[in-house]
């Protein structure tokens, strides 16, 4: 099998468009992060894990790993792996969780209710992952 006959193959297969645009939008992610966090101070300077800043020197050592999750997540959508769609979900939920405790740990936060209406928020693409699963299961998309 050549590379050629692989594209087409994948090109063939059947997934939804909406898993081509998640693998876009991650890859974007990125393409965005990677000058961002290694070129400006003011953002290079700060990365958020669990809702608590990371400053300084632990803050550019641990930015490529917010690299690499967005990476693998391309990389899962487009190639329709069983797990992304759990892994994503569990990422938006913890994601959730780290707006409520930022936005009541950080100095730049405004309070708890304020962290729950945004964690509410981003809870709603996750809970519609899982849905999309479970509608998805036992198709070409579920291998």
């Amino acid at each position: 099998m050549t590379i050629r006959d692989g594209l087409r193959a994948l090109e063939a297969s059947p997934r939804p468009r909406w898993m081509t645009a998640l693998a876009v939008f991650c890859l974007s992610t990125v393409a965005f992060l990677v000058p961002r966090d290694l070129f400006f101070a003011e953002t290079r300077d700060v990365e958020v894990w669990l809702g608590f800043e990371v400053r300084g020197g632990a803050a550019l050592l641990t930015a490529p790993l917010h690299w690499t999750i967005f990476a693998v997540g391309a990389w899962g959508f487009w190639s329709r792996r069983p797990w992304v769609l759990p892994g994503a979900a569990g990422y938006l939920f913890y994601i959730a969780l780290s707006h409520i405790i930022w936005s009541e740990a950080s100095s730049n936060g405004r309070g708890w209710p304020t962290g729950l209406v945004q964690a509410l928020a981003i809870s709603v693409p996750g809970i519609l992952l899982l849905r999309a699963r479970r509608l998805l299961r036992g198709t070409a998309c579920d291998r």
